[in-house]
């Protein structure tokens, strides 16, 4: 696909279709990285998102139980109370 680079103020720019937008999840923002030969366009996504809905699966699958027993005597703590 060839796009043509147009004029934005004193700066130079695409145009990308809804359809490209929504297919790679460009929302706000995207991240540039500078290959070799080419750049590189990724979505922009917050820290964690997803994660809710990930913690509920788990719960509800079991998966969220603790890998290995609690080693530490709860005694011990109380001394450094």
């Amino acid at each position: 696909m060839e796009v043509p680079i147009i004029n934005v103020g004193n700066s130079k720019g695409i145009l990308l279709s809804k359809t490209i937008l929504e297919k790679y999840g460009f929302v706000e923002k995207i991240e540039i990285t500078m290959k070799q030969n080419h750049l590189e366009l990724k979505p922009v996504t917050p820290p964690r998102q997803g994660w809710d809905e990930a913690f509920k699966k788990m719960h509800e699958r079991g998966d969220d139980k603790l890998l290995d027993d609690d080693i530490l005597d709860d005694n011990l703590l109380e001394e450094w109370k």
